[in-house]
């Protein structure tokens, strides 16, 4: 017999146990449930048996598993999932018995959470966590033309390019609408390229600086483009390509004289 409090929610219904004629014990009683689970994030077991036996048998290829007992066995692939469990109550952290209330069992709980694999709209979120990285590394590569080829940019043509680059972000999630996003980031970065290298042709008036200005802005969205579509490695490519790009700045810095530069760049 189960205290009402240990099962406050959820489904339940009565299970008829006898005593073992000899050992004059609790017969073993098996019983099977078949459960539908759909619209659910995670699916989670709480080991109140002497000894839990779990098995999952699943379609969904990206799951991640949870609590204090890891899977014996597990498999992934790409049309789903299954994955064991054996846990004795030797393992967890409350006794088979108990007397007034009740020890904490969802403290022992353990499962799977089914994670969602990266869609369109967490694309399109991801890549506006990196606008002020973008917009910035823009910024400083405008800079660096400024300082080596003393070719001043005024504050209102900074700003316009700052406007243009924000605008990749509001095409990218308009047309990611209707297009798949791959497609929606060619044409929305295609076309900030394509503007900010024109207007930068009109303000610098050199055809070299405004090749180099459209590589560099398509390194940096190629770039992007990898950190948004990586699960896995995402942290880690960020963090090589933030040291490259710092060693990069290094680079190309170490000749300044920062002392002269206010006069050197007076228009």
């Amino acid at each position: 017999h189960l205290h009402k409090d240990v099962l406050k929610t959820g489904i339940s219904a009565p299970l008829t146990l006898s005593l073992s004629p000899t050992t004059q014990n609790l017969e073993n009683a098996d019983f099977k449930i078949q459960l539908n689970l759909k619209g659910s994030e995670s699916l989670a077991f709480v080991p109140v048996g002497k000894e839990t036996n779990v098995k999952i048998f699943s379609s969904w290829n990206s799951p991640s598993f949870n609590g204090d007992f890891v899977p014996k066995e597990r498999t992934i692939t790409e049309t789903g999932f299954n994955a064991s469990w054996i846990v004795t109550h030797l393992n967890r952290n409350f006794p088979q018995n108990w007397k007034n209330s009740r020890p904490d069992l969802n403290s022992a709980a353990f499962g799977v959470d089914f994670y969602i694999p990266v869609d369109n709209y967490q694309k399109s979120e991801r890549s506006i966590k990196y606008a002020i990285l973008f917009i910035g590394l823009t910024f400083l590569v405008f800079f660096f033309i400024e300082v080596r080829n003393k070719r001043p940019v005024h504050p209102v043509q900074y700003s316009l390019i700052g406007i243009a680059l924000c605008f990749f972000y509001l095409l990218l999630v308009s047309i990611s609408e209707h297009l798949s996003f791959n497609f929606s980031y060619l044409i929305a970065s295609s076309s900030t390229i394509i503007m900010v290298t024109g207007f930068t042709k009109a303000v610098l008036k050199n055809t070299n600086l405004t090749l180099m200005m459209g590589s560099i802005l398509s390194t940096l969205y190629l770039f992007i483009f990898m950190l948004i579509q990586l699960e896995d490695y995402a942290l880690l490519t960020r963090s090589i390509g933030l040291f490259l790009i710092l060693g990069l700045i290094m680079f190309f810095s170490r000749k300044i004289d920062w002392y002269r530069l206010n006069n050197s760049l007076k228009i």
